[in-house]
């Protein structure tokens, strides 16, 4: 890594706000790597499910999963990943995928609440799956990821539902979001004069079953304190836009949804939550649900210890 920032502007602006900016520039010079340690190469390669964030060209970003038996994600060298495996044309995330594009990829392993993610390119999209060059790859600490055992259901893709897309939230949606503990966010940085290749980046959030508060076709979303990387916060600073995933682990059911941001650094609801630094709104654009889209099931969680320090929504 250069001497030069490895944060773009939208990062940069929000770890100057917090006062924290020459204490993350260091870190980020040390932690982040247009590589993938060895370490990391062999985690991927151990996952059944991989996180995936593109955007679509009309702009919007999507967050999807890719699953395959352990193995199914590879890396040749400290600089490819390769997936053995592509979404289908029912899935949005598919419209995002393109020689070229640029693509937000995270694993996550919910027994061990490990997790690394990797920013980089689509170089091939073919019957064999994907291939990315990475550009950037780092690790995230486990704060707020739930502990899940995960198994794969066999015969539950045979039992997959035509795909349904709307443009609103119904009665399910809201349902399945107000019981949910787990989210996955895709954004992206647009590129800029001093950075022009354009980035996208999925990430994990967590917290109790309601911590994504629901109005009509609204959410809001807590931001708890975290890595001060604000990889996603800095995105939607100067991108307001994102894709959320919700994955019901009892059904393989999966929720996505594609919208417009706005950040809210505070207000009186906000500092009643506790643990709550600032919070995000998301106002739902387009919605897409996959029925049984998952063989991915997933026991019970353990909550995050880290969900101590955090309260409720009041009501």
């Amino acid at each position: 890594m250069s001497s030069s920032s490895p944060w773009h502007r939208g990062e940069q602006l929000l770890q100057e706000r917090l006062g924290v900016a020459e204490q993350m520039l260091a870190v980020g010079q040390r932690v982040i790597r247009d590589y993938m340690p060895e370490q990391h190469r062999q985690f991927y390669a151990q996952l059944p499910f991989l996180l995936v964030g593109g955007v679509d060209a009309a702009g919007w970003p999507w967050a999807g999963v890719l699953e395959g038996s352990p193995g199914f994600v590879q890396s040749p060298d400290a600089r490819l990943l390769t997936i053995a495996a592509q979404p289908g044309q029912d899935d949005p995330l598919h419209a995002c995928l393109h020689p070229g594009a640029p693509l937000g990829l995270l694993g996550i392993e919910l027994p061990t609440r490990r997790r690394n993610r990797v920013n980089g390119e689509l170089q091939t999209m073919s019957d064999a799956g994907l291939r990315v060059a990475v550009t950037q790859s780092f690790g995230n600490c486990p704060k707020y990821i739930q502990q899940r055992d995960i198994r794969i259901a066999p015969a539950a893709a045979s039992q997959a539902m035509p795909a349904e897309r709307q443009p609103q939230l119904d009665a399910a949606a809201r349902q399945l979001i107000r019981a949910a503990d787990t989210l996955f966010v895709a954004s992206c940085f647009p590129g800029d004069a001093s950075q022009p290749a354009a980035s996208v980046d999925v990430s994990h959030r967590g917290g109790k079953p309601g911590f994504v508060r629901v109005e009509g076709n609204r959410l809001t979303i807590p931001d708890f304190s975290g890595n001060r990387f604000f990889n996603t916060l800095g995105n939607l600073l100067l991108n307001p836009r994102a894709g959320l995933l919700f994955i019901d682990f009892a059904s393989g059911d999966v929720l996505q949804l594609t919208g417009r941001t706005e950040i809210v650094w505070q207000d009186d609801t906000l500092a009643a939550f506790a643990g709550c630094e600032r919070a995000w709104h998301f106002t739902v654009e387009q919605m897409w649900r996959r029925r049984g889209a998952l063989a991915l099931r997933g026991e019970a969680a353990q909550l995050s210890p880290f969900l101590l320090q955090t309260g409720d929504w009041p009501a």
